[in-house]
């Protein structure tokens, strides 16, 4: 079931990531879709928030001064918080939780190919299945537009309305093929050669129109509420998914029980398209993709690349308290040592073409794992060297089709923040219980702290004994149970080389992204010929165990982007406070406060050169967590009235308490 409660983005609670799951953080706040709506909605529950919290007093903080200035329009904010509170929690079903749902968005593909039909007889169907928020159909014919697709829904509608009965109909394929090739449907005679069975089922609507199809459907086409059901978009497909042959017209629908799912679904589409990292990517200045450099590779900007290197002076610091070792590898090799790996065999596809230098082959390296596999090859190991962790922020390189590109989750450069441990058997247990730990320890921190765990076992085609597959699955799952985390089994879905635990993230849209991954691996170690010895003084293989925590810097960015719709919290925001003069007389001062800041370790920026309101506006639409309003009387006395963009205004400070307070809310991960 996905729930979409009150939704907000602009509170506190937004701005402060778990950082224990047993710290005072208030158990319902885990919930990750009480974050999806506008920040004006919350402002007036953020304010006792902060009270409540940090044990503070913020209603009378606020002193009078000519700095103040007032909030956004409070009637906006109010009938912002009136549409939000109508939302408050409306169950939206999956097709698997809701067998009901799965016939109504399989019959609603039907009954928009009926409708297309009518409208344009010229028009030939394809297929039209159900998906995961709905339902498509593809059709060769002439581009649609959006007018036309009014149209379409219209027709449906009328279909609808008319409470047609679905009709099961078995036949030979025999009579099955006679009936197409009447109709002239070329890609139904295609998708009939590709069903196996001898009886072919149809299903008609009414006895008007019918289609190749194993249902389910509803008994009615009146069973689908019309006011459930909006046509949603257009797009190109290639029939098979096959470049070479013809493009046919997409149409994208959703459905669903009632109208408010349909409002709620939509909501939470707008919502997600509100916090797409793309868009955010740009308004804050962040990121970008260079066409002049080429697609699909990275160029952080100042304020991103700042990010970055918080994310980066974390993930080293968690790593070297657990024991690993830090490396850095070469972007390059030769080429013989990915045919070692085995990646030109088994991954050549994503490569890029080999450079020939001085008559010698040379590979960007699209996996480190090689390198760290020569890192422990230059000298010899006892046992009594294990488990030897090694960990790298490592940038690869995978060709990707242009088309596949997608903002900073699919890119052709990234950096994954790449470990690998070398252990004997009876470490592996250990070793995956501390990698989880070493998991959860990194996510809390920024907030995440539900996830879709699966315990991937051995594939048909797979290296190594049945013994050490059975320890190594036994090893993995005596982890996860000792853990306490509920998972669940891929049967074969292991890859060749070992089984894994791979680790989906949960945001606050409640959408699921891959990130952590661990594989336990006896492929590499046999290929590189990599051994110890043992107390017996003979030669053994280690096992050697991938594993990746946030995946890639630049996948994991973007998800936080979208996580927190660019309103990052205090300690990971790239700009931490605004100082801001009510007039250029103050400026001096204020380069004295941002100075501070900047001496502090705070990440503090001046601005300057509008009208305060002009400024504090521009400072809400870049998402400042704090601003630090001066005028004449704050120069008197040696202070700054301080504007929270979750809080509201906190009051007057002196400088020195200002930069204690942020220091400590920096280091408890809290919001201010």
């Amino acid at each position: 079931m996905l729930i979409l409660q009150r939704m907000a983005t602009s509170s506190s609670f937004l701005s402060t990531p778990l950082l224990k799951a047993s710290s005072s953080f208030p158990t319902h706040f885990l919930s990750p879709l009480k974050h999806c709506v506008s920040a004006p909605s919350t402002e007036f529950r953020a304010l006792a928030l902060y009270r409540n919290r940090n044990g503070v007093s913020t209603s009378s903080a606020a002193v009078a001064t000519e700095t103040q200035v007032s909030t956004p329009d409070d009637k906006l904010k109010e009938n912002r918080k009136e549409k939000s509170d109508k939302l408050e929690k409306v169950v939206l079903p999956t097709n698997e939780s809701s067998e009901s749902l799965l016939r109504i968005r399989h019959t609603c593909a039907h009954v928009m190919a009926m409708a297309v039909q009518k409208l344009f007889p010229d028009a030939k169907v394809t297929i039209g299945p159900w998906i995961e928020n709905g339902f498509y159909y593809d059709f060769d014919m002439e581009p649609l537009t959006d007018k036309e697709l009014k149209r379409i829904k219209k027709e449906m509608d009328r279909i609808i309305g008319r409470n047609l009965p679905l009709i099961r109909e078995e036949v030979s394929r025999d009579e099955a093929q006679r009936r197409i090739t009447a109709l002239n449907e070329p890609y139904k005679l295609e998708i009939l050669d590709s069903i196996k069975e001898d009886r072919i089922t149809i299903y008609h609507i009414g006895n008007e129109w019918w289609d190749l199809c194993a249902g389910p459907h509803v008994e009615y086409t009146g069973k689908i509420n019309r006011k459930a059901v909006e046509l949603e978009s257009i797009a190109g497909a290639y029939w098979r998914g096959d470049e070479k042959k013809p493009m046919l017209q997409r149409i994208y629908g959703t459905a669903w029980e009632s109208e408010d799912q349909l409002k709620a679904y939509l909501h939470f589409k707008e919502e997600a398209k509100r916090r797409d990292h793309r868009r955010l990517g740009q308004v804050l200045d962040l990121f970008s993709i260079q066409n002049d450099a080429g697609g699909g590779l990275v160029f952080w900007h100042p304020k991103g690349a700042i990010v970055r290197h918080v994310i980066e002076d974390l993930w080293k610091k968690i790593h070297i308290e657990r024991g690993y070792d830090l490396l850095y590898t070469p972007h390059v090799g030769k080429a013989d040592l990915w045919q070692i790996s085995g990646h030109l065999d088994f991954y050549k596809e994503n490569m890029y073409d080999q450079m020939n230098i001085e008559d010698e082959l040379y590979q960007l390296r699209p996996m480190n794992c090689p390198y760290h596999v020569l890192i422990y090859k230059r000298r010899p190991h006892s046992y009594h060297d294990f488990p030897i962790r090694v960990a790298e922020l490592g940038t690869v390189y995978r060709y990707e089709l242009s088309g596949s590109l997608h903002g900073l989750f699919r890119v052709r450069g990234f950096t994954q923040d790449d470990a690998h441990i070398f252990c004997l058997e009876d470490q592996i247990k250990d070793e995956i219980r501390g990698v989880l730990d070493l998991t959860e320890e990194l996510l809390l921190q920024f907030g995440f702290s539900k996830y879709e765990v699966n315990l991937s076992t051995r594939p048909e085609k797979s290296v190594g004994d049945d013994d050490i597959w059975v320890k190594a699955t036994s090893a993995l799952t005596d982890a996860l149970d000792d853990k306490g985390w509920s998972y669940q089994i891929d049967d074969g879905g292991g890859a060749f080389y070992g089984p894994k635990i791979d680790l989906k993230i949960e945001d606050a849209l409640g959408r699921k992204w891959q990130c952590s991954t661990i594989q336990v691996d006896f492929n590499l170690p046999q290929r590189f010929d990599i051994t110890y010895v043992d107390s017996n003084s003979e030669k053994k293989r280690p096992i050697m165990i991938h594993r990746a925590v946030l995946g890639s810097l630049e996948r994991f960015f973007g998800v936080l982007i979208e996580h927190y719709a660019g309103d990052f919290p205090l300690w990971l925001s790239p700009v931490q406070a605004h100082v801001l003069p009510v007039t250029d007389t103050q400026l001096d001062y204020c380069k004295e406060v941002t100075n501070k800041l900047k001496a502090n370790g705070i990440r503090g920026e001046l601005c300057h050169g509008e009208r305060l309101p002009k400024l504090i506006r521009n400072s809400e639409m870049l998402k400042i967590p704090l601003m630090a309003v001066v005028g004449a009387k704050e120069v008197e006395t040696g202070t700054v009235t301080v504007r929270s963009r979750f809080g509201g205004d906190l009051g007057t400070m002196a400088i020195d308490d200002f930069v204690s307070t942020i220091k400590l809310a920096i280091e408890s991960r809290a919001s201010i």
